[in-house]
């Protein structure tokens, strides 16, 4: 079982509140599990009886519209929690969360989260510091969607790819989306998205080698969607 006080991950997120005693109260109390690529973590509409950290991998937490199409709000990397709000507020999963690649979580049961979330205040600030940012984002992203062109989003979305998740030896996006996700993030059909990387491939922004994506000029790309 890993020891909770030596996880770096866990000074991504709120738990870096947690001290000595803290962190060994739930280096007891957690489980860890992996995750093949393609699985949930959890499912919309789920229960959740506790929080999940990423210890390792990439986790894309979406949304299904009611036209059964799935909408990618977000992208979940080592050190974030996961199910966070639906713990405070006492609700089903809002979100499903489902792996990327093969990932490493690990469980925190909720008990454990609500005896810090009362004893310990910095913790309780930084889940809400937590949510509040992702109320943020949530507002800046509708904001987007109603005032950018799809072809500035898709700019937007790579650059987050490339500034979130990092590029591979041959400078490729590390992070491989599929079309259909990467349609789904920026809230477009499956074909523009197709149709608007070719364009910025012939445009000189971007290559593309097979499924991958390189950025060849970044700051151009920024220009783009700024």
């Amino acid at each position: 079982m890993g020891k909770c006080e030596q996880c770096i991950v866990r000074q991504f997120s709120s738990l870096k509140a947690l001290n000595k005693d803290e962190l060994l109260k739930m280096a007891n109390c957690k489980t860890s599990y992996t995750i093949k690529k393609g699985e949930p973590i959890f499912e919309e509409g789920e229960t959740l009886n506790g929080v999940y950290c990423v210890k390792s991998g990439v986790c894309k937490l979406s949304k299904l519209s009611s036209n059964g199409k799935d909408q990618i709000l977000k992208l979940a990397k080592p050190g974030e929690l996961l199910g966070q709000r639906s713990l405070i507020s006492e609700e089903m999963a809002n979100l499903s969360a489902i792996a990327l690649e093969d990932m490493e979580v690990c469980f925190i049961p909720k008990t454990e989260v609500l005896g810090f979330f009362t004893e310990n205040n910095q913790f309780s600030m930084n889940v809400m510091k937590t949510i509040c940012g992702d109320l943020k984002e949530a507002d800046d992203h509708m904001v987007n969607m109603a005032q950018k062109t799809v072809k500035e989003r898709l700019a937007e979305t790579l650059l987050y790819l490339h500034d979130s998740f990092g590029e591979n030896v041959d400078h490729t996006l590390k992070i491989q989306l599929s079309r259909e996700e990467l349609a789904s993030i920026i809230g477009t059909a499956t074909e523009s998205c197709i149709r608007l990387l070719s364009e910025l491939n012939k445009e000189g922004y971007i290559e593309l080698t097979g499924k991958k994506i390189t950025i060849k000029n970044y700051s151009k790309l920024k220009r783009l969607c700024d």
